[in-house]
C-alpha cells in the first residue's frame, strides 16, 4: 500500500482506520520538514475526525517529529488560521471535515503543495452527499497530480466505486467480504415488534436485563434524542446524548465521556452511526428503525466490532419499519428472528 492508490471496502470493525494511519506514518522520513503538510485525512463527521486525531497521537507516540492536528466546523476559524500562520505549529498532519478544510483552502490559510497522501474515511458518504462531493473535488484540486490517494468505507456500491476512481490512478482495489451477506462475526442480531407507545417501557425492561458493557441507542431526530436521553436519565439510568443539536465542544466532550467509560449508556441519532470505534459497546438498540440496510449495517456495526461478541436489538413498530426489516434480510441475506420473551443467553454476546 506504499505509494499505490488504494480503493478498500470492509466491514465495521476490522480496523482500516489503523491501516491507513499507519500506511501513512511509514512513509514520513526520519525527519519530516516542519511546515509542509504530507498527509490530509477527510471524513464526513467532527466525531470522526477526532477520533482518528487521537489515533495518530497514539500511533506517534514514538515519533515525536510528526506533529498532527484536526480541524472541523463549529469551533472557532482563527484558531486554526493561528495553527497554520506559524511554521512551527502547522501539522505535517492534518485530520478534518470537508467543509473546514475546503473554507482553509479556499481562503489561502491552508496549502497544500506539498501534499503526499490524501485519504478519504467512509469515503461514501462524501462523495454521495452534493455538498461534500463538491467540497472533496475542491480541495482535490488544489492538491499535486504525485500525491497518494487512499479512500476506504464499509460500503461500496458499484456507483461509488466508479465515482471513486475518478479520483485516482489504477488503484489497488481490496474488497473483504462480499458486501451481499451481513458478515457481523459474534454479533447477535433480533427484532422486537411493538407499538410505538410500547418502545418506552420495553427498552426499559432491556436496560433492566440486559447484561451489558456500554450499549448506544440510536434514534431518528435530535428531538427524539433529547427526550429519550432525558427519560433514561429520569429512570435512574446513566445516560448521555449525541446529535448534531449540541454544540461542537460538548459534543467532543460527551463522546470522549463515552469513550472513556464514564457513561454506560449513550442515545444518538445517526451522528455516530459510521466510523465511531467505542471499544465496549457490546449492545445497540435501534428504538428507530434506520431509513435503509447499509444505515443499519453501521449503526449495529457499533457492537461486535473486531470479531468481539455483541447484541443488536431493532424496534419494528410501523409498515415502513417492517418493508426495512425485509430490505435489511433480503440485502444481506439474513434472517433476523424475533427477540425472545425471555431474553438470551449473556454468554452468546458477552466476552469473558
Amino acid at each position: 500500500m506504499i505509494g499505490v492508490d488504494v480503493l478498500c471496502q470492509a466491514k465495521s470493525g476490522l480496523g482500516k482506520t489503523a491501516v491507513f494511519v499507519l500506511a501513512t506514518l511509514q512513509q514520513f522520513p526520519e525527519n519530516p520538514v516542519d511546515g509542509e503538510v504530507s498527509t490530509l485525512v477527510l471524513c464526513h463527521t467532527r466525531e470522526l475526525a477526532y477520533q482518528i486525531r487521537n489515533e495518530y497521537a497514539r500511533f506517534t507516540k514514538f515519533l515525536p517529529k510528526i506533529k498532527v492536528a484536526v480541524v472541523y466546523g463549529g469551533t472557532p476559524v482563527q484558531k486554526d488560521y493561528d495553527m497554520l500562520a506559524n511554521k512551527d505549529t502547522i501539522p505535517h498532519v492534518i485530520v478534518g471535515t470537508p467543509g473546514r478544510v475546503h473554507a482553509l483552502v479556499r481562503d489561502k490559510k491552508l496549502r497544500l503543495a506539498t501534499l503526499k497522501q490524501f485519504v478519504l474515511d467512509e469515503c461514501d458518504k462524501m462523495l454521495d452527499q452534493p455538498d461534500m462531493r463538491n467540497d472533496v473535488q475542491s480541495i482535490f484540486k488544489a492538491t499535486p497530480a504525485s500525491k497518494q490517494v487512499m479512500m476506504f468505507s464499509a460500503t461500496l456500491s458499484k456507483e461509488i466505486r466508479a465515482t471513486c476512481k475518478k479520483f485516482m490512478r489504477s488503484p489497488l482495489e481490496i474488497y473483504i467480504d462480499d458486501d451481499k451477506k451481513l458478515t457481523l462475526h459474534g454479533l447477535q442480531q433480533f427484532y422486537s415488534k411493538l407499538n410505538e407507545s410500547e418502545k418506552n417501557r420495553k427498552l426499559n425492561d432491556l436496560l433492566d436485563k440486559l447484561e451489558f458493557n456500554q450499549v448506544i441507542i440510536f434514534v431518528k431526530s435530535t428531538t427524539r434524542c433529547t427526550e429519550l436521553d432525558k427519560l433514561l436519565r429520569e429512570c435512574n439510568f446513566p445516560s448521555t446524548a449525541v446529535h448534531s443539536g449540541i454544540g461542537q465542544e460538548e459534543r467532543i466532550k460527551r463522546y470522549t465521556e463515552f469513550k472513556n467509560f464514564n457513561t454506560r449508556i449513550c442515545v444518538s441519532t445517526d451522528v455516530f452511526g459510521r466510523g465511531i470505534d467505542v471499544e465496549r459497546i457490546n449492545v445497540a438498540i435501534n428504538y428507530d428503525m434506520p431509513d435503509n440496510a447499509d444505515q443499519y449495517l453501521h449503526r449495529v456495526g457499533r457492537a461486535g466490532r473486531f470479531g468481539t461478541k455483541g447484541l443488536s436489538i431493532s424496534f419494528v413498530s410501523t409498515a415502513d419499519d417492517e418493508k426495512i426489516l425485509k430490505e435489511i434480510e433480503q440485502r444481506f441475506q439474513v434472517q433476523l428472528p424475533e427477540f425472545p420473551d425471555d431474553g438470551v443467553d449473556a454468554s452468546t454476546y458477552m466476552d469473558q
